[in-house]
């Protein structure tokens, strides 16, 4: 299974996702620091979920650091986080 195809079963699988959206950006960084040969290293993550109503922007990263935390310590070196709850 790829980084990304993990990231989506991961957050699926965790929340109540009514828009999901995940670009990896790796080419963007490619011979910087913590880019990989093969990609897979730098995502944009657009997420619509139920769980974010009322809570702010920094428990909403932190539950989605805490889904990720194994790719987050491994394959992935960055992850832009664009997260809103469906009144947003």
């Amino acid at each position: 299974m790829s980084v990304a195809e993990t990231i989506e079963t991961k957050l699926r699988a965790a929340l109540n996702i009514s828009h999901l959206e995940l670009i990896d950006e790796s080419q963007k960084h490619a011979g910087h620091a913590g880019a990989r040969p093969g990609g897979e290293s730098h995502f944009r993550l657009l997420l619509v979920s139920s769980d974010f109503t009322g809570k702010n922007r920094v428990a909403r990263q932190r539950e989605i650091y805490r889904i990720l935390k194994d790719e987050m310590a491994g394959p992935i070196h960055a992850l832009s986080l664009d997260i809103r709850s469906p009144e947003e």
